[in-house]
């Protein structure tokens, strides 16, 4: 079982940046997957970005340029770091990770990310 807890959510101004954090805990196979996902009031709970633990990334096009992810093995700890936010970034930001070769998954409990105009 592996235990995530994100954190770094918060209130920020339009223009504003915030440092998600997710650290994972308990038995953690060292090939996965870990990233951010999002879900809006209302909405379906979308890809924001991913990292494998060799370090290659993924990210969704409308967080491209803006959204940086990246871990540290080490601490099994990733993190977003988000710049420029607009308000339509608000949305509870979820970390998962994955471990491809046995289909297990875990998820975080979210934490909430508002940007105000």
């Amino acid at each position: 079982q592996v235990h995530l807890v994100e954190s770094g959510g918060g209130l920020v101004q339009a223009g504003g940046s915030l440092r998600l954090s997710c650290a994972a805990s308990g038995t953690i196979f060292s090939i996965n997957d870990m990233g951010w996902y999002r879900q809006a009031p209302g909405k379906q709970r979308d890809l924001v970005a991913t990292i494998t633990s060799g370090g290659s990334t993924n990210y969704a096009d409308s967080v491209k340029g803006r959204f940086t992810i990246s871990r540290d093995n080490g601490k099994n700890t990733v993190y977003l770091q988000m710049n420029s936010l607009k308000p339509e970034h608000t949305a509870v930001y979820y970390c998962r990770l994955r471990v491809v070769v046995t289909r297990y998954e875990s998820w975080g409990q979210g934490t909430q990310v508002t940007v105000s105009t």
